[in-house]
């Protein structure tokens, strides 16, 4: 592997790793607390997130998947699943960097030889070294030319999440026969320019931009897999991309639970009554509409979180499992229930972070409370693969039987 250097991370409040599930996960709370207090502004401004990335470094979840050997936390993708939803109640963009880091993070044990798994793991642990990703499966191939010790790559992705502001870069392209490559690189390698055009409505700190490679040149080593230029397939890497999927429904859930809290909070504390309806209340907790509203949104994100960590279970034991034991049909009967997981917070979750206005009224629409930026999010990174595909595949699972098929997004 490539050789990277970085700030080591800085004591804080959050210094010190977690022993135990509840402690990172109470970890996780404490760090949306901190993202949270200027969530709406950052959202604003839309600046990368170098601070935030290094207040995730120092509170430790950078490493929650580590080996305990090297400082890690030695954690279950379950923990991990629930510690990406936690941080997104509080900012979805740094929720779904911290994601897609634990994602790449686990590239290795989804792609690579067993001395890559102990190699890799053991440097990003021990440096709290943090993963952006460029792998958009649409766009064009980056080409890798065999330079004999070493590959050559061309090219660009139209989409590289947290590459600016991350350590290591994590990269596919392809080589003249067609075999795919996976290789992790120095973020701030020569040859790798990051294009600065990110600008949607949602995820706004995500730094989701197009990456460009020119005449990149990586060893051999960085290429995931691959032993003497060979590479043998099995079935475990197939699950890399149902875990990108349950990732993205941890974080939708979370963006959904944080628009609710943040609009129960307002109408506690800032929502009038209606004084013209003829059932005058002194409260606006008192309000019959309001109270049905919210026994709604907590019903639906009930139900979606049951389906969840379900879910979240039963993937994290196939990844912590043996990786040659994994069979298409128990990775089919995952992958069909992660697609109902995520069409159903997707569905509710966008009608939660909806309707917060009705229950907030007129004056929540403030530009300077950002209640918006629940909705914008989530309605941004669910467009990334249509939703209707995942429906179509519980479909044909319940009326055929037929389980999902291994592709770039399922």
């Amino acid at each position: 592997m490539m050789t990277t250097t970085t700030d080591k991370p800085t004591g804080n409040a959050l210094s010190g790793t977690p022993t135990s599930t509840d402690e990172w996960r109470d970890r996780a709370r404490q760090m949306a607390d901190l993202l949270a207090v200027d969530a709406a502004q950052r959202d604003k401004e839309g600046k990368p997130p170098h601070r935030e990335v290094k207040l995730l470094k120092d509170s430790g979840l950078v490493t929650l998947l580590g080996p305990a050997a090297h400082g890690g936390g030695e954690e279950t993708w379950s923990t991990a699943l629930r510690v990406c939803r936690e941080v997104s109640k509080a900012d979805g963009s740094l929720g779904q960097l911290l994601g897609y880091h634990y994602l790449w993070a686990w590239a290795t044990r989804f792609f690579g030889t067993e001395e890559q798994i102990v190699q890799e793991e053991a440097r990003y642990t021990r440096d709290c070294l943090f993963y952006g990703g460029a792998i958009n499966p649409r766009d064009k191939d980056i080409t890798a030319v065999d330079e004999g010790a070493a590959l050559r790559l061309n090219g660009g992705k139209s989409f590289a999440s947290g590459s600016l502001v991350s350590d290591l870069t994590c990269l596919t392209g392809a080589l003249d026969d067609g075999r795919r490559l996976f290789v992790i690189v120095d973020s701030k390698s020569p040859g790798l320019a990051y294009n600065h055009d990110w600008d949607n409505m949602g995820q706004r700190l995500t730094e989701s931009g197009s990456i460009t490679a020119t005449d990149l040149i990586v060893p051999w080593s960085a290429a995931i897999g691959y032993v003497d230029k060979k590479i043998t397939p099995m079935v475990y890497n197939s699950l890399s991309l149902l875990t990108l999927q349950l990732v993205m429904t941890n974080m939708y859930l979370g963006i959904a639970e944080g628009a609710m809290a943040s609009a129960a909070e307002y109408t506690r504390t800032r929502t009038r009554p209606w004084p013209y309806g003829g059932d005058d209340k002194e409260a606006a907790t008192d309000e019959w509409y309001i109270l049905e509203a919210y026994g709604d949104f907590r019903s639906q994100l009930w139900a979606a979180e049951a389906l969840i960590d379900r879910v979240n279970e039963e993937l994290s034991d196939l990844l912590h499992g043996q990786r040659e034991a994994v069979t298409f049909a128990r990775r089919g009967e995952v992958a069909v229930r992660i697609s109902a997981a995520k069409q159903l917070v997707i569905r509710q979750g966008l009608e939660v972070c909806s309707r917060i206005f009705e229950v907030m009224g007129a004056r929540s629409t403030a530009a300077e409370h950002g209640f918006d930026r629940f909705w914008r999010n989530l309605r941004t990174h669910s467009l990334h693969d249509p939703v209707a595909y995942k429906a179509r595949e519980v479909g044909r699972y319940t009326l055929l039987g037929e389980l999902p098929q291994p592709s770039f997004y399922t």
